[in-house]
């Protein structure tokens, strides 16, 4: 992951833990969770000279890869905790 691509990580969680705060998002549909995200994607889209479906399928590719690097580091903790 990029530094560019770290910053636009962060910058649309960064809104989504004040836009979205209060959802469960289990119950919530997802139309409404990306419909609440929009602007910070349309800001974004904005800066960096791309389309705002650019950006979503960027965010979608990111939080896998953070959600994975998450994961591994979590596994490897409880490795070492076990051995």
């Amino acid at each position: 992951m990029t530094a560019e691509h770290a910053e636009i990580l962060r910058k649309i969680n960064a809104y989504s833990e004040k836009v979205l705060a209060d959802i469960d998002p289990q119950k919530t549909p997802v139309s409404f969770q990306l419909e609440a995200l929009k602007p910070i994607m349309e800001e974004i889209a904005k800066e960096k000279g791309m389309s705002v479906e650019d950006v979503f399928i960027l965010y979608m590719d990111l939080a896998s890869e953070a959600a994975v690097k998450a994961e591994e580091k979590l596994q490897s903790e409880l490795k070492d905790v076990l051995e």
